[in-house]
């Protein structure tokens, strides 16, 4: 239930907190007093869309906010998924909304999203407003209150789920099947430039390796000559004629140190040095040797190497890439382009099995869906007819027609409802009842939902419209009948329904005297001044003592 209401500067309400009871709460006004208004900020709170013209004049910012009651423990999830506190059943709504227009949601302290705010708000709240007559045409409303009374929300709601499951899979197959139409296109060409690529038989940093390699071979007479001369040069004649290497040189000269080491200690550590030459000559020498017998001379080997490099260059111009590791990628995603065929093809058997479970499943729920909605039909039918009836309209008749359509979100249903004031050629409800008979029937049937939905709080805003007497004294008793088992708002101008209920709230709209500005107010009334107002009802602005008589009489 609403137990505290608050606003601050929400167009003409400038500051209003008040505190509401259970059971049916009357609200009166005259007309333009701001009754709208306050609706207005609750549908605010409900996640209605909002504007900068919601804001006073001079303020920066409009704040509505509202406590709740209620003991539906599936909103407890709800909150927990968004990360807001579940305090045990009590919640705190507010919505705020700055001068430029754009606004910002919280419940329990805690900011959500708008869409969150309605999810919430629609377990807590039913507003029926002033036109909302206008549903009775729309499909969609009446197959929702038939189905609650059949109590199908469970299935309507797997029904909508497969419903878009089977349309997500549609739209996977569609792109599935398009993908599969571009492959097939280009399949010729990827595959022609896949095969060069692959009998390329790329390695990574092969091109720098035949570069290198490239040099050698077209250089290779001069890489010789030197290494012969750095040959020569490791050896040497003797005056006798004799050659000998570098090796046996330092060899003599480590010999000839040695003699004099025990006359000249200091020479020891030459004689190491030269040692250590030697040794790394030696190894100098042996590679030079095994570097001049590798390098060839060779004209096929050189023109071998430029083939396979200027192929490489050739291929990388091609295809636009600056490495071998690049024209190796393009090579793997081209082989699993051409592969992608395959597993598009698998996947896309796939896609069309699921698709043909999901719409076995969604037929399959439809039909129980249309099964539970004929089974419903009649006893709903007679439910409503008997409430209209009750309403002063003794002839009435309301039925309800199951049409069939294609099966969707809600089924393979369409309804619709059919009405007769005269019990006679029941048609379409929306091209033969008057005002006061579609108040009657949204009555009935707003009565009907509330038992089966398990709303906390009902809100009407007139649908006693276009009625008077005593079926509006008939339809007061409804809506207190209604306000037994639930917290029932009833915005109203007949004297008949404000008269029922245990509290009364009067909104009034006066004019600061300092600012010339109209500001709306809302106020419990007592028992004398609810007489009074129901009087004023009754009467007019000029109370007589027959009016005051009348509404004690209504009043009790």
């Amino acid at each position: 239930m609403l137990s505290r209401l608050q606003v601050r500067n929400y167009v003409l309400i400038d500051s209003l907190e008040i505190e509401f009871p259970e059971g049916l709460i009357i609200i009166t006004g005259q007309t333009g007093a701001g009754k709208s208004i306050l609706l207005g900020a609750l549908s605010l709170l409900m996640g209605a869309k909002a504007d900068a013209s919601m804001v006073s004049d001079g303020a920066d910012n409009c704040v509505v906010e509202a406590e709740f009651e209620t003991s539906d423990a599936s909103l407890k999830d709800v909150l927990e998924d968004n990360e807001v506190e579940w305090d045990e059943g009590h919640l705190v709504i507010r919505r705020v909304v700055n001068r430029s227009g754009r606004s910002r949601s919280f419940v329990n302290d805690s900011p959500v999203p708008v869409n969150v705010l309605q999810e919430i708000s629609s377990r807590l709240v039913d507003i029926h407003s002033q036109h909302q007559t206008l549903l009775l045409s729309d499909r969609n409303f009446q197959l929702d209150i038939l189905d609650h009374y059949a109590g199908n929300s469970a299935l309507r709601t797997e029904c909508a789920g497969l419903h878009r499951e089977l349309g997500a899979l549609n739209s996977d197959l569609s792109a599935l099947e398009a993908r599969m139409a571009r492959l097939a296109g280009e399949r010729d060409y990827n595959e022609a430039q896949y095969r060069q690529l692959e009998a390329a038989a790329l390695r990574e940093g092969e091109l720098e390796e035949l570069e290198v390699e490239q040099k050698q071979l077209a250089n290779a007479e001069e890489i010789k000559t030197a290494l012969c001369s750095v040959e020569e040069l490791f050896t040497a004649a003797s005056s006798s004629g004799e050659v000998l290497s570098v090796d046996s040189t330092l060899k003599e000269a480590d010999k000839a140190l040695s003699k004099i080491i025990r006359y000249v200690p200091d020479l020891a550590s030459l004689s190491e040095r030269i040692d250590s030459c030697r040794r790394e000559l030696d190894d100098i020498l042996a590679e030079v040797e095994a570097v001049n017998s590798h390098t060839e001379l060779s004209e096929s080997r050189l023109e071998e190497v430029e083939d396979r490099m200027s192929l490489l260059y050739g291929l990388m111009q091609k295809h636009s890439c600056r490495t071998e590791a690049e024209l190796i990628a393009l090579r793997d995603s081209l082989s699993e382009a051409l592969s992608d065929s395959t597993q598009l093809e698998e996947k896309r058997e796939e896609l069309c099995a699921r698709i043909a479970q999901v719409q076995k499943s969604l037929q399959s729920v439809a039909d129980l869906l249309h099964e539970r909605r004929a089974g419903a039909v009649q006893s709903f039918s007679d439910a409503i007819t008997g409430s209209i009836r009750d309403m002063e309209l003794p002839y009435a008749v309301f039925e309800v027609e199951l049409l069939p359509v294609s099966p969707g979100a809600a089924g393979r249903d369409m309804i619709q409802f059919r009405f007769s004031a005269t019990g006679r050629n029941a048609v379409d409800v929306s091209k033969c009842a008057s005002g006061g008979e579609m108040s009657r029937i949204m009555l009935s049937l707003k009565s009907m939902m509330a038992r089966y939905t398990n709303m906390p709080t009902m809100i009407f805003d007139e649908i006693d419209t276009g009625v008077s007497g005593s079926v509006a004294d008939k339809m007061g008793s409804v809506i207190c009948s209604m306000g037994e088992n639930m917290q029932v708002f009833a915005i109203t101008h007949l004297p008949q329904v404000a008269a029922k209920g245990s509290a009364h709230y009067l909104v009034s709209k006066t004019i600061d005297p300092s600012s010339s500005k109209a500001v709306s107010t809302i106020e419990k009334l007592s028992a004398e001044q609810r007489v009074l107002e129901v009087a004023r009802m009754l009467s007019g602005s000029e109370l007589t003592d027959a009016a005051i008589a009348n509404a004690k009489s209504l009043l009790s």
